[in-house]
């Protein structure tokens, strides 16, 4: 009896290895899996995907009637501009305070943090511009709170070389609003972490008036 279970060890041993084996995903999986997840995204909302090109030809715009997203190609997030904003866009040189609002929902898992909910439960996060490069943190928020960290993703930079963040004067006045779907290697840290691409709405308003 003790030399036959001897004898069918190897084959258990080899069985559980290949369950291990199957189990595991490789980055490559994981990549795949966010790009379902996207393209499901852009289905199941009818989102009409737009090339940068066309984009900069339609004067840096999406045609929120036709529910357009144009994907950037040098980070590879969907962006649709909702309002482009009252105001002026952020210059070269500046640096300056913006209150942010977002809603931010992981596509692989329920996962969900937002900012909405109280009218005094705002963001700030400090940006400077030097030429087409932004850089940013948080300086306060549920976003530090939430990842105990100050750093803005990159994907969340996209928008600002494209948008103004004045505040409103007049009742007519908007707010730069956009959504985002950010893939995980623009993304925050748990993002980069576990392969997960997130989509995003956010309003941009500077803290204080030029």
């Amino acid at each position: 009896m003790r030399k036959a279970i001897m004898a069918l060890l190897p084959l258990f041993l080899l069985a559980g290895l290949l369950t291990s084996c199957n189990d595991y995903e490789t980055y490559g999986d994981k990549k795949e899996k966010e790009r379902k997840a996207i393209r499901q995204l852009l289905a199941d909302s009818a989102f009409v995907v737009i090339s940068e090109q066309q984009f900069h030809e339609q004067g840096n715009v999406t045609d929120v009637s036709k529910r357009e997203f144009v994907y950037m190609d040098n980070s590879g997030v969907y962006m649709q501009i909702v309002h482009k904003g009252c105001g002026t866009p952020i210059q070269d040189g500046e640096n300056c305070d913006l209150l942010i609002r977002f809603v931010e929902r992981c596509l692989l898992d329920s996962m969900s943090t937002f900012n909405i909910s109280n009218p005094y439960d705002v963001d700030v996060m400090n940006v400077g511009r030097s030429g087409t490069t932004f850089t940013a943190s948080f300086t306060s928020g549920a976003w530090v709170s939430t990842y105990k960290s100050e750093t803005v993703p990159a994907g969340l930079l996209v928008p600002l070389g494209y948008i103004n963040v004045g505040r409103p004067r007049t009742a007519d006045d908007q707010i730069a609003k956009v959504r985002l779907i950010v893939p995980h290697s623009q993304g925050n840290t748990i993002a980069s972490s576990y392969v997960y691409p997130y989509y995003y709405e956010i309003t941009f308003m500077r803290k204080t008036d030029l």
